[in-house]
């Protein structure tokens, strides 16, 4: 009788452990969500020193392409050149983070079709469209957004802004007509690849 008294205080004891525990482990997972959600929130500001060695000079169309690009922005100059008018960085919350009065650069549709995405026929368009900076932030794109949609003639890689080259790298890729302008917005921009969906 002693011994199953023993027994049952020691489940008792074990399961209230265990109950303990759980909450604990419940209570750590929510602060370190509450903690990652906060952090993915915000950006942190780099020194110059870390803001140069971010900085591309050439950016790379790759993927699915029939000719790979190298492209700088001397390059990007002898293509169709576009100016673009009032551009706002608008961001998730809706605040204006920057505001640019006039920008020259490229359609990404006309730097796609210069690198020939790697189609079987006219109705091989499964593929998307991912632009990644030198922090590896990446934005992404639907073959029919760029190529049957009005967004194909708003998303440019710019190479200047208010007249001047660009500050956040010497290419930037930018969506104009998306509602929030910032989560598409690549600065350091890197590489441009081009991926059929499997």
């Amino acid at each position: 009788m002693k011994t199953q008294n023993y027994i049952l205080v020691l489940l008792i004891a074990f399961s209230c452990a265990m109950c303990n525990s759980s909450k604990k482990e419940k209570e750590d997972k929510a602060v370190t969500q509450k903690i990652s959600k906060t952090d993915n929130d915000k950006h942190i500001p780099l020194t110059p020193e870390d803001s140069l060695k971010m900085v591309n000079h050439t950016i790379e169309v790759k993927g699915d392409v029939e000719f790979p690009l190298q492209l700088s922005v001397d390059s990007l100059k002898k293509m169709k050149v576009v100016t673009i008018d009032d551009f706002k960085v608008v961001c998730q919350s809706g605040q204006v983070k920057k505001d640019n009065k006039i920008c020259k650069g490229v359609l990404l549709k006309d730097i796609l079709e210069k690198a020939k995405i790697k189609q079987d026929g006219h109705k091989d368009r499964n593929f998307y469209i991912v632009g990644r900076a030198s922090d590896d932030y990446k934005a992404t794109f639907s073959w029919a957004e760029i190529f049957n949609n009005p967004t194909g003639e708003n998303t440019y890689v710019l190479f200047e802004e208010n007249g001047k080259p660009v500050k956040s790298g010497e290419m930037i890729l930018i969506c104009k007509n998306d509602i929030k302008t910032g989560p598409r917005h690549v600065y350091w921009l890197k590489s441009i690849e081009i991926y059929k969906v499997k």
